[in-house]
């Protein structure tokens, strides 16, 4: 059952990174999930020293208003500074992330937080918190708030489809016609927080950035239909995780590093074989 617990929480992830992920490739702004999973740990940090406490609840509340505040950031700095997204990016979370661990080395010497945990996860250990849920079957206290934000993922995607889609593919065009723009901006990047904050206690921030950028751009290269790349890249994350963790069991290594390294080397594969093919109906329509 450890194995099935750990698979299960590495593919909820996969699923509601693939979902968010997608968007964020066609918008071309896949590091904003780097961004925002790196700019919580100061929103970690002052959760844990305003409550005491390392429950999930607090730690949550206190690493989702920072998410927030670096979305807010990036997003200043692109509008007001005029600066490119990238830079606006960069900028926003090495800053917020030093502020994190300046904190932390100041003020958090007894502090019961591992800095090297909010990077890697401790997916490994999610079978140590398990909790009942009908009769004897129990999961994760992980899998099931990764569970319940996987349906409410779903949930808005399936209701917000229309004007996440037109948003993405031609906002000009949008926002000609009259649609909110900038609603379903922050309508996505609400769901890029919730998605990192719920994810990186479990996988930690690596394998998250992982899971926003690789199953996606796979997809991308599988398909041209934007509905099918949604399902595609979920398909593609659960395979990842399954993949990437008897990897890791086999080799003794990181679950997350084997994770994130067979998604690279898919990525790769997948690349080679797809420019192999268009190489080859290019010289046979010539």
């Amino acid at each position: 059952m450890n194995d099935f617990y750990i698979i299960f929480t590495a593919s909820l992830v996969a699923i509601n990174c693939a979902l968010m992920g997608s968007f964020l490739v066609m918008r071309k702004m896949v590091m904003i999930g780097d961004a925002i999973s790196h700019a919580v740990l100061p929103g970690i940090f002052i959760a844990y020293y305003l409550s005491g406490s390392t429950a999930s609840l607090p730690i949550l509340i206190g690493a989702a208003l920072s998410g927030i505040l670096a979305t807010l950031m990036i997003e200043w700095f692109t509008k007001k500074a005029r600066l490119q997204s990238d830079a606006a990016i960069g900028i926003s979370y090495t800053l917020l992330f030093a502020i994190g661990i300046i904190l932390i080395s100041k003020f958090g010497a007894n502090a019961d937080l591992d800095q090297q945990c909010v990077l890697y996860g401790e997916i490994e250990y999610v079978s140590l918190w398990l909790q009942p849920i009908i009769g004897s079957f129990s999961l994760p206290k992980q899998s099931i708030t990764l569970l319940i934000v996987c349906i409410i993922l779903i949930g808005a995607v399936v209701w917000g489809y229309k004007g996440l889609f037109i948003t993405t593919f031609d906002p000009n065009f949008a926002l000609s016609t009259g649609v909110a723009v900038t609603f379903w901006h922050y309508f996505l990047m609400s769901g890029v927080s919730l998605t990192t904050v719920v994810s990186f206690e479990s996988v930690g921030a690596i394998l998250v950035i992982a899971f926003l950028s690789g199953p996606p751009a796979i997809a991308y290269l599988l398909t041209e239909d934007f509905k099918k790349m949604l399902v595609v890249a979920c398909a593609i994350g659960i395979f990842c995780s399954a993949a990437g963790y008897y990897i890791a069991k086999w080799l003794d290594v990181s679950v997350a590093g084997a994770i994130s390294s067979v998604i690279g080397l898919v990525f790769i594969i997948v690349f080679v074989l797809t420019s192999v093919v268009k190489s080859k109906a290019d010289v046979i329509s010539a």
